[in-house]
């Protein structure tokens, strides 16, 4: 294999980077000076280099052995699917490098040629007044009242100045009298906010009108019923990730995700996998949601770490490394964005022999298939705790045992756990999430805790090992 300065020189110079201007051109032809950060760009640029460097090693079959038409790290490979394979698994860290490289020469022409003006970030983001929709002739009951829905969405893209983005989600959810929780960071964006479908529609079209956004289409925004009664505030703010895993986005970025597949091919590889079996199989369906999530709804026969936090996930990765030697990886979560960084930490690990993702997550898959793979509800993190796309019930009573999935909150004052008590059993007083919190005295009204901030503490946390270690 050669060494990298030589891979990088020989790929590079065949790499036509001029040629790339086009399918910029088309993709990108409002704002040109984007191309570097969206990941639409991005993904173009690595099959590209990806394609090129397939093609550096093929063999001359002139004078050969057509069996034979590709050579790499002292194998022959004899058709596509074997080299596309195995320089995927092998050699994905050097295609990361080489599509870097690739995206910085192409930037450092296009700003000699001088056909990259300002930048998104540069224009006056500053005036959050110049982003906003015009909502002159509406009422302020068209914008407030009436049928209602949430949206929840992500971008990753660059932000050079999170705060003025975040200045400007602030008053722009205000003006539309929206709901929600909007975090934002140096690495992209990431929402879910609910209000009148007058009131979202105008939010969606203003997004996609603001020049950092425009990487962004209507389906990257995925709708439910609901409303700004969903949430109980507006929460925006600027934070380190957009997702919170807890690992330096500087280090493991976005960009390393693995391969995104579209709902009907997500559905495939499933049908595929549960017909084969799950005994011996070189496929794991991982849910990187959290165990209350999968709790109440999860894909058959999926791999479901029992962890409390999506920080927690590194490290469940780190401990259960074993589980994903030489595996191919079917990842799924709520909308995708865990799955962005998730299937980037797994990546790094250099273990697995594939890593896919599902694009648009359980979300856009139920849209397309609510009596698919997927059984039970999707948890979503706002006062209605679920939404509904088949009518399964895969979770107990935490107290009877009967079918039951409808969360609520522990009632004891100092427990942030969710419970799952039916109806029957909370008319009895089990409304708590274990024993010792049913046992613990509530707290007087009016005098919630005292001025104190009480710890969680409770059998459903003390049980639950903080990373499991798991078998298949």
């Amino acid at each position: 294999m050669m060494d990298g300065d030589d891979l990088g020189e020989r790929v590079l110079i065949h790499l036509d980077v001029e040629s790339l201007s086009p399918a910029i051109d088309k993709h990108e032809k409002q704002e040109k000076s984007e191309f570097p950060t969206t990941r639409k760009c991005y993904s173009y640029i690595k099959k590209k280099t990806f394609a090129t460097f397939v093609a550096s090693k093929r063999i001359p079959t002139s004078n050969l052995d057509t069996s034979s038409l590709w050579h790499c790290c002292d194998e022959a490979f004899s058709d596509p699917s074997s080299i596309h394979k195995h320089v995927s698994i092998v050699h994905a860290n050097e295609i990361d490098e080489l599509t870097s490289e690739a995206l910085d020469q192409m930037l450092k022409q296009a700003n000699a040629d001088g056909s990259v003006h300002d930048h998104p970030n540069d224009c006056q983001t500053k005036d959050a007044s110049s982003w906003m929709p015009d909502t002159s002739h509406l009422s302020e009951d068209e914008l407030s009242k009436g049928p209602g829905e949430v949206i929840l969405y992500y971008c990753y893209c660059q932000i050079k100045e999170p705060r003025f983005i975040c200045d400007w989600q602030n008053e722009l959810c205000s003006k539309l009298h929206l709901t929600g929780k909007v975090r934002v960071a140096t690495e992209g964006i990431n929402g879910t906010v609910g209000g009148t479908k007058t009131a979202t529609s105008l939010y969606i079209k203003a997004m996609l009108a603001h020049p950092i956004f425009q990487v962004m289409q209507v389906e990257d925004f995925k709708t439910s019923e609901g409303g700004a009664e969903c949430f109980p505030d507006l929460k925006v703010g600027v934070y380190k990730e957009i997702v919170p895993m807890g690992v330096d986005p500087d280090i493991i970025s976005y960009r390393l995700a693995g391969t995104h597949l579209e709902p009907e091919e997500f559905h495939r590889e499933v049908q595929s996998l549960l017909k084969d079996g799950s005994s011996n199989s070189d496929t794991i369906l991982l849910d990187c949601r959290n165990f209350y999530e999968s709790k109440i709804g999860q894909f058959k026969n999926c791999l479901a770490p029992d962890i409390r936090k999506f920080s927690y996930f590194p490290d469940y990765v780190d401990k259960n490394l074993d589980l994903f030697c030489n595996k191919k990886v079917l990842m799924y979560c709520t909308g995708g964005i865990r799955c962005e960084r998730g299937s980037a930490y797994l990546r790094s690990k250099n273990v697995c022999k594939e890593v896919y993702q599902l694009k648009g997550g359980i979300h856009k898959y139920l849209e397309q298939f609510p009596d698919g793979f997927y059984r039970g509800k999707l948890f979503v993190f706002d006062e209605r705790y679920s939404i509904s796309f088949n009518r399964d019930i895969i979770s107990d009573c935490r107290y009877c045992g009967s079918p039951w999935d409808q969360y609520q909150l522990c009632s004891t004052d100092f427990c942030c756990q969710l419970v799952l008590s039916c109806t029957s059993c909370r008319q009895k007083g089990l409304t708590a999430c274990c024993p010792v919190c049913q046992a613990k005295e509530q707290t007087p009204s009016g005098s919630p805790s005292s001025g104190r901030v009480h710890k969680e503490e409770c059998d459903c946390t003390r049980s639950r090992p903080r990373i499991p270690k798991d078998t298949l």
